[in-house]
């Protein structure tokens, strides 16, 4: 159909014109799309290697033991599940694999950093699961005693940690001591930190979690899908049975593929050197916020956040719709004791992982804080904001070059 053919030409133009600054969002290589939009696409496999409920499957189900092994070697892990579709169905199935329903859950609010699975009172995880919540401190990091004090009050069956607006270094280990001492399940949802964890620029979870999901896109730059690992045989199967049949039926196995592409690109030295890049892009932009006077938290991550109510005297949602319009993309995210509402909120999250793929430099995240902070400060104009994004955009690669 021409007008989709042609919506898809407009999207890639708006990509390659911009700067991309949400978190959970990256840019793939040639090889990932390709994949991800292969033959492999007509081939139902349900089931798993040597066990599907369909002929035909050889070379598929190579593919997925290829896309299995190389995610065991990227993480160091015993066993891995690469079916699940999303994020959150992989947050879904590792629940309904170690949880009853109306067990425990203990995490952090979406309010503070959380995810949307992780109890929000609109999702399936608060009507399935009965939910409590840790919190942070003032300066914004996780208080681990008051973490310690909730759990051994409530006694979940299940903590969690793995965060979509978290910006510093988890300490799984005292979580996982804290899981140990209440009996309950430790669960890593490392969605956004898991390229980070690959390149050696986060600790890994392994080897206190008991199980950890992910996204594969966002800082490990794949498709949009989702994986479950873990170091327990016990754990494994029932993951494997809940994925299918329990909660999903053929895999996308055309998505798969491009996981395992992933998962070896990750595997190569250069990645190391792109996530060193994305982590030293996002604290030169936050440093730099903080030395224009804006208030924004700090980073040890690939995000941060930015208080537009306070620094600009405008809401989350508007700072995202006025950045738009000088074709910087963000969004709007709830701050920590945040007194707007999720959809208007005091602030927004910003992200380097998507633009340090087009090799943007420390000098290019200066410049970066320093657009938005004259633009939303109304220091300059659109226009002048225009051309200033255009001249970074300039020295940045084409989407389709890599």
């Amino acid at each position: 159909m021409k007008k989709l053919f042609e919506l898809v030409e407009l999207e890639k133009k708006r990509q390659n014109e911009g700067l991309e600054l949400i978190a959970s969002e990256n840019f793939t290589s040639e090889k990932v799309r390709k994949l991800a939009g292969s033959i492999l696409t007509n081939k139902y496999a349900e089931g798993y290697p040597g066990k599907r409920y369909y002929g035909g499957c050889h070379y598929i189900d190579e593919i997925e033991q290829t896309a299995i092994d190389l995610l065991k070697e990227l993480f160091g892990v015993n066993y891995a599940n690469v079916q699940p579709h999303s994020g959150s169905s992989a947050n879904m199935i590792a629940y309904a694999s170690v949880l009853n329903l109306g067990d425990k859950i203990l995490t952090l609010s979406l309010n503070e950093g959380g995810h949307l699975t992780h109890g929000s009172p609109v999702n399936f995880s608060s009507k399935h699961y009965d939910v409590y919540h840790y919190g942070l401190k003032d300066d914004g990091t996780i208080d681990y005693k008051a973490l310690r004090e909730k759990a051994l009050e409530i006694k979940p069956k299940l903590i969690l940690a793995g965060f979509s607006a978290y910006p510093y270094i988890i300490d799984f280990a005292t979580i996982g001591a804290i899981a140990k001492e209440v009996g309950a399940y430790f669960m890593v949802d490392m969605a956004h930190i898991a390229g980070l964890i690959a390149g050696g620029a986060h600790p890994s979870p392994f080897p206190y979690a008991d199980i950890v999901t992910s996204t594969t896109h966002k800082t490990l730059r794949g498709p949009r899908g989702g994986i479950i690992l873990t170091n327990s045989e016990e754990i494994i199967k029932k993951v494997n049975f809940m994925c299918f049949p329990g909660m999903q039926g053929g895999p996308l196995e055309n998505i798969v593929g491009a996981k395992a592409q992933s998962f070896y690109e990750a595997l190569q030295p250069d990645f190391k050197k792109y996530i060193a890049q994305v982590v030293e892009n996002t604290k030169t932009a936050s440093e730099t916020f903080i030395k224009l006077g804006a208030e924004a938290s700090k980073t040890e991550t690939h995000l941060f956040l930015l208080n537009t109510k306070k620094s600009y005297g405008i809401t989350g949602k508007d700072a995202e719709a006025l950045l738009e319009t000088i074709k910087i993309t963000t969004n709007k995210n709830m701050l920590p004791k945040d007194d707007e509402r999720p959809n208007t909120t005091s602030g927004i999250r910003l992200g380097f992982a998507a633009v340090t793929t087009r090799g943007m430099t420390k000098e290019g995240a200066i410049e970066t804080a320093k657009i938005i902070h004259d633009f939303l400060s109304k220091r300059i104009n659109a226009t002048e904001a225009n051309k200033r994004v255009d001249n970074l955009v300039s020295t940045l690669r084409a989407i389709d070059s890599f």
